[in-house]
């Protein structure tokens, strides 16, 4: 572990999938590694991110940002140490976090990395201390701006994001009802979680299960699933509620998107619905993981992590991310 690596072990994009991705979409490659230059500095990865937004960059559809190039390396946020540098911002042993990549040693030139909070575990800062935690607080609190006493349903509720826009609904002090898949799921977000009820959408009875849950109506709406389970939910939304749409997992891998029915409820009850990426926010991101840490500290906020081992096994634990396998963050180990 002490000498410098001389090559890395990377996932490379070999085929842009066509609905679900397969095994077959993805090739594990080893790649030499050229001496450092002036500027750059060797980061070995200890924890790779894996998270729903990695489907659209598969995609060469138009988008937010530019997609993976066909043999290119997967992108992906990694927490890793710095084992080599020729950068003046960071020295050797310090642990940084960026979009890495999907790869063990990844090379780089500073921008975009961070160095990681010193009391909060590595792991959690690409969980509740990271992106799907500021995702969360910028949705729920600058679109959805829950108060006391409202009503707030979140889908993919067991997630990265949905589990952590529930625990800051709770602090708020709303009303909180989760969707999840599963009832071991839904017994997570009510017993670990704290939220006030959960659905099981598997179960057949969404419509029937969530307007016994919200007998008041709903006043904010965390979507992150979009199809269905968007749908139906509009048909409870309160007049002038919040709708923040975060993802739309229900719908990366289907080749005929859904199409909604009671989108009339946006009118009806002037629902204020708007789409964000959690870059938008990014002035604000520091004010979010200072409070997202506090909550932590204090015991306020909990997390569950899905660990798959090794970078090899990237592939097919995204590819259960995205059919609901993981409950809580999905991570990889890379050492």
């Amino acid at each position: 572990m002490n000498a410098s690596p001389t090559t890395t072990t990377q996932v490379l994009l070999v085929r842009r999938p066509t609905g679900a991705p397969v095994l077959e979409d993805f090739r594990v490659a080893e790649a030499p590694l050229a001496p450092l230059a002036d500027g750059q500095l060797r980061i070995r990865g200890h924890w790779l991110s894996l998270d729903p937004y990695m489907r659209g960059r598969m995609s060469d559809a138009k988008s937010y940002v530019k997609p993976v190039e066909i043999g290119g390396v997967m992108c992906g946020e990694v927490v890793g140490e710095v084992i080599e540098s020729r950068h003046p911002g960071f020295a050797v042993g310090d642990l940084v976090a960026g979009d890495l990549g999907w790869q063990t040693v990844a090379t780089s030139d500073g921008k975009g990395l961070r160095k990681i909070l010193k009391d909060v575990p590595a792991a959690a800062q690409l969980s509740v201390c990271g992106m799907p935690g500021v995702t969360a607080w910028c949705g729920l609190l600058l679109i959805g701006e829950p108060k006391p006493g409202e009503t707030v349903v979140v889908s993919g509720a067991a997630g990265a994001v949905g589990s952590i826009v529930g625990q800051i609904a709770k602090i708020k002090g709303c009303r909180v009802v989760g969707i999840a898949g599963g009832a071991d799921k839904c017994r997570h977000a009510v017993e670990d979680l704290g939220f006030d009820a959960c659905i099981d959408y598997k179960a057949g009875r969404l419509r029937e299960d969530l307007k016994a849950a919200t007998p008041d109506g709903v006043d904010v709406y965390f979507d992150n699933v979009g199809g269905e389970i968007l749908d139906t939910v509009l048909a409870r939304m309160n007049p002038f509620s919040r709708l923040p749409v975060c993802g739309l997992i229900s719908q990366y891998n289907v080749t005929e998107p859904y199409g909604l029915r009671n989108f009339r409820s946006v009118l009806v009850n002037r629902i204020k619905m708007q789409g964000f990426i959690v870059f938008d926010f990014a002035a604000r991101h520091p004010e979010a993981v200072k409070d997202l840490a506090g909550w932590l500290a204090a015991g306020k906020l909990k997390y569950r992590e899905t660990i798959a081992q090794g970078v090899g096994s990237a592939p097919g634990a995204f590819i259960g991310l995205l059919a609901g396998a993981n409950t809580g963050k999905q991570l990889v180990k890379l050492i």
